[in-house]
């Protein structure tokens, strides 16, 4: 029996699925952990173009077996000698993976399924299971050409509090494993209005909320790894649009997610807007 948790991917049969196949077979082989394939769905039987072309070209009917065998065997040809396991079961999917969840390293997700209209755009399975996940949830964006999680762009992004978070924990270990830069960022607001009056008199308005962010940043970092290449940006603006940003070149953006209120778990409209239009895979990673 294998001691390690392990990272589960939740496979559909589309290509957007197979894709986050792949990106968990790198994970697996990154983090030494067994990767295990789910299959949910009410549906028996599956056809249509939906389907991706290592699936659809499979004699017959395609069942939810064919599915996982298809994306098993994909995920041993990118990344030999994992330890694959498989489950098909007659559920519905957000609340098979939400349940995965509680025994895994992380669940991976592509951003839509086979009922996808625009791949820009997150379906509400990647949706609500990053939402209600017990552990960090992968939501596999940007392209994937080369072998190793990241290749072109290795460097990890994080979205940081005034606190230190699991969020930034997550992501200073995922920038170790790596060996790759982590690009610790703290989005501020200047003020809505401005001080009348001469310069010289005013002073400038916008500089306390700036040093003030820069605090914030200093005091959530202290206790980074001091082996980890840190690269500590304030940046004035709407935090989405921040990170949006920070992530152009990145391998990875790590997000938090805020711990559940009196309605229960939820993200919140910069989380959203990330998962929408990231350039590259995005961690969401739950508060305890």
């Amino acid at each position: 029996m294998n001691p390690h948790p392990p990272l589960v991917v939740g496979v559909d049969g589309s290509e957007q699925s197979l894709r986050a196949v792949d990106r968990a077979a790198d994970e697996a082989a990154l983090h030494g952990l067994p990767l295990r394939l789910v299959h949910a769905c009410l549906r028996e039987r599956h056809e249509g173009p939906a389907l991706a072309r290592d699936v659809r070209e499979l004699p017959g009917g395609v069942s939810g077996e064919d599915i996982l065998r298809a994306a098993a065997s994909r995920a041993g040809r990118r990344r030999a000698g994992l330890s694959v396991t498989t489950e098909v079961t007659a559920e519905e999917p957000e609340y098979v993976l939400v349940h995965e969840s509680r025994s895994a390293f992380a669940v991976v997700v592509g951003t839509r399924g086979r009922g996808a209209v625009a791949d820009a755009l997150l379906g509400s399975v990647s949706l609500g299971v990053a939402t209600h996940a017990h552990c960090p949830v992968v939501v596999v964006r940007g392209d994937l050409d080369d072998r190793n999680p990241g290749a072109r762009h290795t460097g990890v992004v994080v979205g940081v509090t005034e606190a230190p978070t699991a969020a930034l924990r997550f992501a200073c270990e995922e920038a170790r494993r790596r060996g790759a830069p982590l690009t610790a960022v703290r989005a501020w607001r200047r003020p809505s209005h401005r001080t009348a009056g001469h310069p010289l008199i005013a002073g400038d308005p916008e500089r306390p909320y700036a040093e003030r962010a820069g605090e914030e940043l200093r005091a959530a970092l202290a206790d980074a790894p001091p082996d980890l290449e840190l690269r500590r940006r304030t940046v004035e603006g709407p935090a989405g649009r921040v990170l949006l940003d920070a992530s152009q070149e990145a391998g990875l953006l790590v997000i938090g997610r805020r711990r559940p209120g009196h309605l229960g778990p939820h993200l919140g409209r910069v989380a959203h807007q990330v998962l929408h239009h990231a350039p590259c895979p995005v961690v969401v990673v739950p508060e305890a």
